[in-house]
């Protein structure tokens, strides 16, 4: 259980700072980002997909939720691939599948919380998770108008959440016991 928690909040963190930095390059360079967008969302998809599948056989205490995240794990790494082939004809794919794996993520992320309360920083999870479901169905819903205001509100978007995930993975760090802290080898 220990090396469980250590990898958890490992992997939370490893997340918010991917999900920070690529907000950042993205909000920096707005102009190269729609062409870069197609590539750098794809790392992230990637990345992020590898992430939740490791949480979907760790985490969450119910079928249902480890289901959820498989599935959206899974999808992720095959989108995410797709994206490195054609970076320009990506970006409508890129738009509806950012707004499906939010809705997803957002889902799953609220669920998580809801029914967990001991969860690290609950309110916020469930404050993030409904956002995340409204901003995947705005995606969805308007795939072509939004393309040129993608970069931007991802930019931000993945500032928003990368910082939210540095914050859980912090407070699920915190929560080890002092012993599990000092057994723990420095990096």
């Amino acid at each position: 259980m220990h090396q469980l928690s250590h990898a958890a909040w490992q992997a939370v963190l490893v997340t918010g700072v991917t999900s920070l930095v690529l907000g950042l390059l993205v909000l920096v360079w707005p102009g190269a980002s729609l062409f870069a967008a197609g590539v750098l969302f794809g790392l992230y998809l990637l990345v992020s997909g590898i992430l939740q599948l490791a949480s979907a056989f760790g985490t969450h205490r119910t079928t249902a939720l480890r289901v959820l995240a498989f599935i959206s794990g899974t999808l992720s790494i095959l989108l995410g691939l797709f994206c490195f082939r054609r970076p320009l004809q990506s970006i409508l794919l890129l738009a509806l599948w950012i707004g499906i794996g939010w809705l997803f993520r957002g889902i799953t992320q609220t669920l998580a919380a809801a029914h967990d309360p001991a969860m690290p920083a609950r309110g916020w999870q469930i404050f993030l998770g409904v956002l995340t479901v409204v901003a995947g169905i705005v995606l969805i819903d308007a795939p072509f108008e939004s393309v040129a205001v993608l970069t931007l509100v991802g930019g931000c978007w993945l500032l928003a959440v990368g910082a939210v995930e540095i914050a859980t993975a912090l407070r699920i760090r915190g929560r080890r016991t002092p012993s599990e802290r000092i057994s723990q080898p420095v990096g």
